[in-house]
This record gives structure tokens, sequence and C-alpha cells, in this order.
């Protein structure tokens, strides 16, 4: 078991930050990383033409061993999530009646470039709503995402875990609905890369696409995509010079190459070197690799447990275990409670979290503690009574 890490952040300690996946502090690592690469600048002379290179590479092998890639050359250096969704409809052809399959509320960045496609191409959006009632709504909003997918599906573009309730998608029931029609699989792990365990040798999703400065704990404006087979030939949104074979040869730069480097490689940002983001995400993919995601998840589970039932106790609910992750919990708050008399309250505390519609976000990370759940706790029983 893990022990607590606050230590290595900087976090103040009148602070309970259960807010992660809104943004993560930055590690003490991360951080020095970035300022010892903020001052590299002044000393231009020292970035040779390798550096442009190398440290890219050191990155790609981090995360594909990190997300279980054996080739880290389907990995892409992006600027954000919706850059790595756009490269994906960039390369994407629809017929008119083709469905692309998303849920309920999902995060804007994986919705507008597709509903850009299906207008082009006369397709149609299928949004899977949140059931509203019943025993289990996860399972059910799982089996109706799974009852959508037929002949007309041509992609299924879906986050591994919700944004805003924490909702656990089985991706693998997924994957295999969707080979059946020979269906995409496009995944915005954002939510989860990081902190939960994920296998793209397990689900073989044909895009996961990654922001890193939330559960990957690297800075913003940065991200991390993995593109499959089907991707391997197409078409990128910007037209880099080190995206071109024989790129490293920097006399030969006006020898112009029309051959890309292989797989994922064409679809790398422009300036994708990016002297201060790369060894920043490298730090922090470097010490997530050393706690394991699997620990991540042992520990949040091992502070939050007996905290989460007695919410479940005052009528707050909660997904059952293997609906949702143990980093990311949706809390639906109860009808009798002024959300915005809690948001208030809380924050008077410095107790930091995230609310979406009627649901309070905690987002728990190494640096949280069994102490900060009491705090807590002790904060809205104050509120109730």
């Amino acid at each position: 078991m893990l022990e607590n890490q606050k230590e290595k952040f900087n976090l103040p300690d009148d602070v309970i930050y259960f807010n992660t996946s809104y943004m993560s502090p930055s590690l003490k690592e991360v951080e020095k990383a970035g300022v010892n690469a903020v001052k590299q600048k002044n000393t231009p002379y020292s970035i040779l033409p390798k550096d442009f290179f190398n440290p890219v590479t050191e990155l790609k092998k981090l995360y594909a061993s990190l997300i279980d890639v054996s080739d880290y050359n389907r990995i892409a250096c992006i600027p954000s999530v919706s850059y790595g969704i756009a490269t994906v409809t960039n390369n994407i052809t629809l017929s008119p009646g083709d469905e692309i399959i998303v849920v309920e509320d999902q995060f804007p960045s994986n919705y507008y470039a597709w509903e850009k496609l299906a207008a082009k191409h006369e397709a149609s959006i299928v949004t899977i709503k949140k059931p509203i009632e019943g025993a289990n709504i996860e399972d059910q909003w799982n089996q109706e995402i799974l009852n959508a997918i037929n002949e007309n599906t041509v992609v299924v573009a879906i986050a591994n875990v919700h944004w805003a309730d924490g909702t656990l998608f089985d991706l693998a029931a997924i994957r295999k609905k969707t080979n059946l029609y020979n269906a995409l699989l496009v995944i915005d792990g954002t939510q989860s890369v990081g902190a939960l365990p994920f296998s793209v040798e397990k689900i073989k999703p044909d895009a996961l696409i990654c922001a890193t400065y939330k559960w990957l704990l690297g800075p913003y404006s940065f991200g991390l995509a993995y593109y499959g087979n089907y991707f391997d030939n197409g078409i990128p949104i910007e037209e880099s010079w080190s995206n071109r074979l024989n790129s490293e040869d920097f006399s030969g730069l006006t020898k112009y190459e029309s051959r890309y480097k292989e797989k994922a490689n064409r679809y790398c940002m422009g300036e994708s070197a990016n002297f201060i983001s790369t060894p920043m995400a490298t730090k922090a993919i470097q010490q997530i690799i050393e706690w394991s995601p699997e620990r991540i998840q042992e520990y949040c589970h091992d502070i939050s447990h007996e905290a989460l039932k007695e919410l479940e106790g005052l009528g707050f609910r909660i997904a059952n275990q293997k609906n949702r992750g143990n980093h990311l919990v949706g809390v639906k708050i109860p009808d009798n409670i002024n959300i915005n008399d809690l948001k208030e309250k809380l924050s008077q505390k410095n107790i930091y979290l995230s609310y979406r519609g009627n649901y309070m976000r905690i987002a728990i990370h190494l640096f949280n503690t069994k102490s900060d759940f009491d705090r807590l706790l002790k904060q809205i029983k104050m509120i109730i009574h």
C-alpha cells in the first residue's frame, strides 16, 4: 500500500483539494523541470538538434509503457483533446444515415468535432441518455450504449470515466460490440489515464486521447494521443517539418520530403519538441509509473470508502464500486440540500471540489488523507443539521 505523498506536492497544509478532475497540482519535481526548462532558453546555444527529438522519444516510450502499448511510434504529442479528436474526424468519411454514438453530457471537446462531421456528411449523432431511475443506473446506461450499436454505427466516441459524475463505462464490452459492425472506438482518457489502469492491448481502441493537466499530473496545453492502425496512412491537421522522414538532418531540411515518419508520428503537433512541456510531462509520467495506477486506486479506496458509506447514509447517492473508479467519485446531492449553500460553506473551509449539475465530484489523489474526508463529512453534517 502506498503512503500519503503530499510532501511531493506544493499544496498548502490548510487546503483540502478534492479536484484533480479539474486540474492537478504540480509535483515539486515537475515544477522544477519546468523552471529549468524556462531557464534553458537563456542559453539557446545549449539546445542541440538532438534535443528536438530525443526527449520526445523518451516521453513517448514512457507513456506507451503506462498505457500498455508495445510501439511508441503509435503515440503523438498534441496540444489538447480537441486537437486529438479533430485529427480523428479529419480522417473519417461518413455516408448519409451513418451514426456516431456519444453519451449524455459528454465533454464538449469530444462532441463538437463529431457534430461538425455528422452535419457535413448528413450523418446522425446518437446520444445515449443516462437513466434517471432504477436499481443500478450505471449498469443500465452501459447496457443502453451496447443496445444502440448496430449496422449503422460508424463510431463510438466515449470517455473511460464520465467527467461529470464518474460513471465507469464498460469499454471491453463496447469494443466487442463495435467489432461486430466494424465501428471505430475513440476514447477520451483524460479523466482516467494516470490514476486508473488502462491497457490499449486489452481494449484495442482505435484512438485514445488524453490531456496531461489532470490525472497525468502534467502541464496545461499539452496532451498525448494513441492512434491505431486505422490511422496509419491518414492526413494530419498540420504539416510540421519534424514529422517528415530525415528531419533530424538540419542541413537537409530544404530537400523536401514527401514521406511522413511511420504511424502516429505524422499527427504530432508543430513544435512538438516543446522544451518546457515535454520535460514536465516526462517527470510526471515517471512518477506515475513508479507509483502505478493500480496502487493509486488502492490508496484512494483505502482513505475514502468509510466516508463514502457514511455519505450514503446521509442520503447522498454514490454508484456501486464496480461502476466507478476510486479516484473520481460522483456524489449525487439530495434534493433537500441547497447546492449553492454547500459550495459556499465548503469553500469557506478551504475544501475544494467540483459541482456538475446535481453531483458533487470528489476527485481523490495521493495527497489526500482520511482526515480530509473527516473534515468534509463534518462540514456536510453541519450544513444538513
